[in-house]
């Protein structure tokens, strides 16, 4: 259960709507949005590619993100929700014009005042961008937050240098804005690995299993390799940094430094009793504090995150998503500003990353995303995540829940040529990925990899919502199926099919995939009996 008494929520729906109508005040401890950037050109593609799938699976997002429109403008300054930014969203329409970037803002400007809205006083927001947005989008979190509570802007250096270097600099990171709600929000520091200069300059001294104490040699430091069972350590200063009479004392003959000792007696005895005091050859050196390396949490993490990649082609973590984060990167975001038992909220949760992140470090969580075709793929990453152990619950809201639901739907997308609808109902088939209609495709919605002997073949869905279905649409998908030669058909109708359409699915025969099971070739399925 989440903090305001309601399960974990992934909701399909325009994400202004969701937060508005269905996520309480100061209900959410961590905000973490990757809304799409850059420009419509380069990321209208919600998935570019489906795993095992040899054409790709495509659907347009948020199609409306870089197209300029002055009736969505004049909607804006006429929202009273909208009204503390009126001001600075006039003053970037006087330098940036009808332009794409004018629309993004226009796009992003009111579901950040409703994130800070739903924010905990003691909550945080990140706000992943690239160079090109990244100041515009920090005036307008100025005006909203409060610039006393902008944080960090986090450079995140997702990849090597590339091939659009030759005008300029390669672009190989991208902006994270960091923000609080107050200055009571919680902070844990993170830490990594550190610098190799930094281990060759000051661990420098090795513990070797038997308790004798040398310095590394010079090939030991080269090449960061030290016997097996010694501990590296560095010796640390314990003398004042400022004159401290009352720390004078002499300590098993040494004499303490010119300002005295860091520590008290009892304290430097609790060293001396723990192993953690180096003691010099000569009685005029000075007792230095042993640091053990495997005992450091690392270096203090800053705002410059080079130790991430982003996901390479062919990497078990990727799931065909051409802006997909890594887990790594949620998860120390996560670390960082999200309580044990707190609530995080991705409003354009695309494959899940963030709620995946969350659930694996057991925070509630809710997604948001205006594609079926994302919470599709949630929804089959949170599977994932059931069968490796995780006792998943969540609520999944905005997608039909029976046949009426279904049919209203089908109804209310008809300006979208019910293509939501499509989209829902070709999920219904386990596996299956819609299929963008092009070309030969038309009549073919969705499509589903399956290998047959050593080869594989995409089964073909299609979809047929309202009361379209009849006994010839049934028989000319027949058609569609023995043309490609799949080896499954699967008809999606909101009604259920009569006997005569029965007939000409059965009359297709069955198939085997090498088992002793057979399958009906063409199968017509309804969504109530779905």
């Amino acid at each position: 259960m989440d903090s305001f008494g309601m399960t974990n929520r992934l909701h399909y729906g325009d994400n202004l709507g969701v937060l508005r109508e269905h996520i309480p005040n100061e209900s959410v401890d961590l905000i973490y949005l990757d809304p799409p950037f850059n420009s419509a050109r380069s990321y209208n593609l919600l998935f570019k590619q489906v795993k095992g799938a040899e054409s790709p699976a495509q659907i347009m997002a948020f199609e409306d993100t870089w197209t300029w429109s002055h009736v969505l403008y004049d909607d804006f300054k006429k929202e009273p929700r909208n009204s503390p930014l009126w001001g600075i969203v006039a003053a970037l329409y006087e330098t940036l014009g009808p332009s794409e970037m004018m629309a993004y803002l226009v796009m992003m400007a009111p579901r950040l005042i409703e994130l800070r809205r739903v924010l905990k006083p003691t909550g945080n927001l990140y706000l992943h961008c690239d160079p090109v947005a990244s100041h515009y989008l920090k005036l307008i979190l100025d005006v909203i937050f409060g610039p006393q509570n902008f944080r960090n802007e986090i450079t995140w250096k997702r990849s090597d240098t590339h091939n659009d270097a030759r005008k300029q600099f390669a672009r190989i990171a991208d902006r994270v804005l960091f923000y609080t709600k107050t200055d009571a929000a919680p902070f844990v520091p993170q830490h990594v690995a550190h610098a190799e200069k930094t281990l060759k300059d000051w661990y420098l001294y090795l513990e070797m299993p038997d308790g004798s104490i040398r310095k590394m040699t010079p090939m030991e430091r080269d090449s960061q390799q030290i016997p097996e069972g010694a501990r590296r350590f560095n010796a640390g200063d314990l003398s004042s940094p400022n004159p401290r009479p009352n720390l004078m004392y002499e300590y098993k003959g040494y004499l303490p430094h010119a300002n005295g000792w860091r520590c008290d007696r009892a304290r430097m005895e609790e060293l001396d009793a723990a192993g953690l005091l180096l003691f010099p050859a000569s009685s005029n050196g000075r007792i230095m504090f042993k640091r053990y390396l495997d005992e450091q949490p690392g270096a203090i993490l800053g705002d410059l995150w080079t130790d991430i990649s982003l996901i390479r082609a062919g990497h078990k973590e990727g799931r065909g998503y051409p802006t997909q984060k890594p887990l790594k990167l949620l998860e120390r975001i996560i670390a960082a500003s999200c309580p044990e038992g707190g609530t995080v909220l991705d409003p354009f949760c695309g494959c899940g990353t963030a709620i995946v992140q969350a659930e694996r470090m057991a925070r509630n969580w809710l997604g948001i995303d205006i594609t079926y075709l994302a919470i599709n793929e949630v929804v089959s990453r949170l599977q994932e995540e059931k069968r490796e152990g995780h006792a998943l619950r969540y609520e999944l809201v905005g997608t039909p829940k029976d046949a009426d639901a279904a049919q209203a739907l089908f109804e209310q997308t008809v300006s979208q040529n019910h293509r939501p609808y499509e989209q829902w109902a070709v999920t219904l088939v386990p596996g299956a990925r819609w299929n963008e209609k092009k070309g030969a495709d038309r009549g073919i919605d969705g499509r589903l990899t399956l290998w047959v002997g050593t080869k594989p073949k995409d089964a073909l869905v299609q979809v047929k919502g309202g009361n379209a279905l009849n006994p010839s649409n049934v028989r000319d998908f027949a058609h569609v199926i023995e043309s490609n030669d799949a080896p499954l058909g699967f008809m999606i109708s909101q009604k259920p099919p009569t006997k005569e359409m029965k007939r000409v699915a059965e009359g297709m025969g069955r198939i085997s995939f090498g088992g002793t099971a057979t399958y009906q070739r063409y199968q017509i399925l309804s969504v109530k009996e779905i």
